[in-house]
């Protein structure tokens, strides 16, 4: 069902089964998939395409110019998958040719009030947002990480699977998958263990995992406590993340425990 005040451009693609409400407007080059609700008030622009059963609450603004200076009007996109939710006021814009054009959700994603996502990110699947979240340009934000309310996330930054940072933290580094980060600036205090219980890992992984995370933040030479680390429990799926991590842009800053020296 489409509402009669909606305007919606005749280049556009808009499959069966989308419902689209009073006053949204859709722009030419927009592709909407099975089974999508658009609320009231929802601006769709640019090269966007949002997959099937996905919920825009009223607000929302998809597909906009990205808020970079260096951006000079080149073709950009936004691919959004299945299944998510993206609550009022949110907004998430397109690519710039800096950082390879092209800004991605996956599926299963909660985007709450407020929630902005920059230019260039790439979100992954099953993660939360919470209200206020403001993601800088080019963030890697990997499966089932949850982030609190009204956090700050730099430019570059990127945050680990099934990681959890908490409400009103600046993210100015890189949060390894598993942990668990808060404060002003972002110290790891620890694994997110109520998210791994969650997840259904056993506990004998979670032991090592934290066996793992004790040894290699024990001292802020982390990189060289990594290599010392038992062959065998480098090779445990877990740890391996985080060690491949780690490791896979060591230029960037990694968040560590406030204490260690």
């Amino acid at each position: 069902m489409i509402h009669k005040t909606a305007i919606i451009s005749e280049a556009s693609k808009i499959a069966d089964n989308v419902e689209i409400g009073p006053y949204s407007i859709i722009g030419p080059n927009v592709k909407i998939e099975n089974n999508t609700k658009i609320h009231s008030h929802v601006n769709i622009v640019g090269n966007t395409y949002i997959g099937s059963g996905n919920e825009i609450f009223p607000f929302a603004s998809i597909g906009t110019d990205p808020q970079d200076l260096k951006y000079e009007g080149e073709e950009n996109s936004i691919i959004i998958g299945n299944n998510n939710k993206i609550r009022e006021y949110s907004n998430i814009n397109p690519g710039t040719k800096g950082g390879g054009g092209i800004t991605k959700i996956g599926n299963n994603n909660l985007i709450m009030v407020y929630t902005h996502i920059a230019h260039d990110c790439h979100v992954g699947n099953n993660i939360v947002l919470a209200n206020n979240v403001q993601v800088g340009g080019h963030v890697r934000i990997e499966d089932n990480a949850i982030i609190g309310g009204s956090c700050a996330i730099h430019q570059f930054s990127r945050i680990g699977e099934l990681s959890m940072v908490g409400g009103m933290t600046g993210v100015l580094s890189d949060i390894i998958p598993f942990g668990l980060s808060l404060g002003n600036r972002n110290n790891l205090v620890g694994l997110n263990l109520i998210g791994l219980r969650r997840a259904k890992i056993s506990n004998e992984h979670i032991k090592i995992l934290d066996q793992s995370f004790k040894e290699i933040f024990k001292s802020a030479i982390f990189r060289e406590n990594i290599e010392n680390l038992n062959e065998e429990i480098k090779k445990n799926i877990y740890v391996s993340k985080i060690i491949n991590f780690i490791n896979s842009d060591k230029k960037r800053p990694i968040s560590v425990p406030e204490n260690i020296k």
